[in-house]
């Protein structure tokens, strides 16, 4: 008869390996291991942490790459704004940019490609060499390479600009988000890094408050993030945001919907970034519904629905944009759901 599992585990001679899998401890043990340990520190007011993977979400043209840079630089110097804390020394960035060419960077950051932004030499900006062409297994080449890039820099902090690059593809389903957000912790880990990874959101509709559930693939990358926040577009005007804290761990939410922070972007010399205007409740910067709009989308709700009876309120009001709360209502008001 086959050994029993359980009989091979325990017979297992290397059971008590320091390399196992889990690590079992004394609570107590591992409260004084955590006391030898710095407290993280933020690398952008409550936002990130140190230590933390954090992701930055929206919607497209909204300024997440503008913000980012912004991070970057100000993490770089070791200096914070109006807008953000950093309370870590000033230190090395690696700011992976699979956004922007490197025309369209010195645009942003000059006037009219004149005057140009000095950076602190602390950051440094990585593309992909255009000049590359044999690669065969990119997706590992890349991964192999973005760990070369942390050792040979010493650096520890990562900005991934952005996440659908990595995988080249969608990671909208829980197949593509789980191995890039284990391989993104991984890094994390084994090199003790602070990673802030850009992510695009599906067409988010503008009079609704902004949750997890806007982020692609929300499930699965939420659960591995430490630290979760998003711009949303403000109805006071084309260059308005507002920024909304979605999840953390080592802080209370503070920029809730109650209190996001307001910014307006603008480029008042060589440098594009976030300005600081106020702080305000999410719903006064929210898209006001007409009753015309309001009505297309009650009868995309039905014709969803009808065309699919198995699809769930929740389905229905991802695709639409909408409140799955208002779906059912409307469902069962016209009788189609019991």
């Amino acid at each position: 008869m086959d050994e029993s599992l359980a009989d091979r585990i325990l017979n297992n001679e290397n059971i008590k390996d320091k390399t196992a899998l889990l690590k079992i401890q004394p609570a107590n043990d591992c409260i004084n291991e955590a006391k030898s340990k710095p407290i993280p520190k933020m690398l952008c007011g409550e936002f990130w942490h140190e230590g933390e993977l954090c992701i930055l979400f929206a919607d497209t043209n909204l300024g997440k790459s503008i913000l980012a840079v912004q991070i970057a630089n100000l993490i770089s110097k070791g200096q914070s704004d109006n807008v953000f804390k950093v309370e870590a020394v000033k230190q090395k960035v690696l700011y992976f940019d699979f956004e922007l060419s490197p025309k369209q960077f010195e645009k942003r950051y000059s006037e009219n490609y004149k005057n140009h932004y000095v950076w602190d030499s602390n950051l440094f900006r990585i593309e992909i060499n255009p000049d590359c062409t044999a690669v065969i297994d990119f997706e590992g080449t890349l991964y192999s390479e973005i760990a070369k890039a942390v050792i040979e820099q010493e650096a520890k902090i990562l900005i991934v600009d952005n996440i659908t690059y990595l995988k080249g593809q969608s990671t909208d389903t829980a197949k593509e988000a789980l191995p890039l957000m284990n391989m993104l912790n991984g890094l994390k880990k084994k090199y003790g890094l602070s990673i802030l990874v850009l992510a695009h959101t599906p067409k988010i509709n503008q009079s609704l408050p902004i949750t997890v559930n806007h982020l692609a693939g929300s499930k699965q990358l939420s659960n591995f993030a430490d630290s979760i926040f998003a711009i949303g577009l403000s109805n006071r005007g084309a260059q308005m945001r507002y920024i909304k804290q979605i999840k953390a761990r080592a802080t209370e939410k503070i920029y809730d919907s109650d209190n996001v922070i307001v910014c307006e972007i603008d480029k008042p010399g060589n440098f594009l970034g976030f300005n600081f205007i106020a702080f305000d409740n999410e719903r006064t910067h929210l898209k006001e519904v007409s009753d015309t709009e309001q009505a297309e989308t009650d009868s995309q709700i039905i014709e969803l629905y009808k065309e699919n009876t198995s699809l769930s309120a929740r389905d229905i009001a991802k695709q639409l944009g909408t409140n799955h709360t208002r779906v059912l209502r409307l469902l069962k008001k016209n009788g189609l759901k019991g």
